[in-house]
């Protein structure tokens, strides 16, 4: 059962799941919009369910349990989202009638979400990350000010409470101080403050690293594997778009210590940013779950971390294999204006554009054996006004530094 509560037709992560583990011969159930929701028109979906409400109340509870009995009360449970994280580690108990998935400690799942909470962790544990300020009023902002070296990025604690209703981004560069106090004053909510300000840590694409991995019940690496974002959504600082596999043992090495050391067990996608000032690698984002890239990551033996918790979950062995060095993966979509964007800011020639995609071995919509996803995203998103299609490609400030 693939479940989600954020509602975005365009989720190809849900899409990953359906395809990874329909292909075993798994019957894979998901909730869906609409019936012209891509993913609901795959072969390997076996069926579509009624939609969830948004957020982690109890309303939802009973609806699940309902959807869980229908399918015989053995199905895994695969969210896809932090709120569905959320939901499923603190309603477990009740859950575990009717699916399985890995215990998680609720608090320590939402510890992982939330910015503010994870910066505290690292520094618990001695993972590097870059420094980090969490002002409650503008006037505590303001102090700041004297303190920061400009660029500084400034971000949503939990993103979902952000975007609640809005199309606000998460992330923001802010270049002076008068940029910084717009986006500020544009973003956030004096009666829930949510923002917090983070250093600027300079480099371009190939800085950031991602790290995707599945942990047992004794918090132990059973597959694992590391990639670097090449393109994002939004340019500079979203999700990636072209990505490419690439070993680094550093970012390994930290990662299963931290996870050991928290008793983690689950999915988990990651994100860093090597710093080059001081040659660490900064740990920035930590997903308590599946994430939409994870079918980048994939061993030479087909596994990946969808099918090592269907493995680990029905009992089955569960064998690591590397991923290919250079083996890539394109969200076919939002590469398409990112790399407009890319082109637009001079950070991309179109000779570069077109060698990017060698050695791409599979897109997050475009399968042989599965087309239909792929005709109804592109007739879908091709039907956003072009104003909508604008409006997603702006043109940024002069001179302004990449990435997160």
């Amino acid at each position: 059962m693939v479940v989600k509560f954020d509602p975005n037709a365009f989720h190809h992560g849900a899409l990953g799941i359906v395809r990874t583990l329909g292909r075993l011969g798994v019957p894979v159930y998901g909730v869906q919009e609409d019936r012209w929701a891509p993913v609901a028109r795959s072969r390997y979906l076996r069926d579509k369910l009624p939609w969830m409400d948004a957020g982690v109340g109890k309303e939802n509870l009973p609806r699940l349990l309902q959807l869980g009995r229908t399918l015989g009360g053995r199905a895994i449970l695969i969210p896809t989202d932090d709120v569905g994280s959320i939901f499923v580690a603190e309603h477990a108990q009740a859950l575990r009638e009717c699916y399985r998935f890995p215990p998680q400690d609720p608090l320590l799942v939402r510890s992982l979400c939330s910015k503010q909470r994870l910066y505290h962790l690292c520094r618990e544990f001695d993972v590097p990350a870059p420094q980090t300020w969490f002002p409650t009023t503008r006037d505590e902002l303001l102090d700041l000010l004297g303190e920061a070296v400009f660029p500084v990025v400034l971000k949503a604690i939990d993103p979902w409470l952000l975007h609640r209703g809005t199309q606000l981004p998460s992330v923001i560069i802010a270049n002076d101080a008068n940029e910084l106090l717009r986006s500020y004053d544009r973003l956030e909510d004096p009666r829930h403050p949510n923002l917090m300000l983070q250093e600027y840590i300079p480099g371009g694409p190939e800085s950031i690293w991602m790290y995707n991995g599945y942990f047992n019940a004794h918090s132990e690496s059973l597959v694992h594997f590391t990639g670097r974002k090449l393109r994002q959504h939004p340019p500079y600082t979203g999700m990636t778009t072209l990505g490419v596999c690439a070993s680094n043992e550093v970012v390994e090495a930290t990662t299963k210590r931290f996870m050991k050391a928290i008793g983690y067990r689950g999915i988990v996608d990651m994100g860093y940013r090597y710093d080059a000032r001081d040659g660490q690698y900064k740990l920035l984002d930590v997903n308590p779950r599946i994430g939409a890239t994870f079918r980048l990551f994939v061993g030479a033996n087909g596994i990946d971390v969808a099918r090592a918790l269907y493995l680990d979950l029905t009992g089955q062995q569960v064998e690591m294999a590397a991923a290919r060095e250079g083996r890539k993966w394109l969200v076919e979509s939002y590469d398409t204006i990112s790399s407009v964007r890319y082109l637009r800011d001079g950070r991309l020639t179109l000779t570069d554009w077109v060698r990017s995609f060698r050695g791409v071995d599979e897109a997050a919509w475009f399968a042989p054996d599965d087309p239909l996803p792929f005709a109804v995203m592109w007739l879908r998103f091709l039907a956003r006004s072009p104003r909508k299609l604008l409006q997603a490609l702006p043109r940024p400030a002069r001179g302004r530094p990449l990435g997160t």
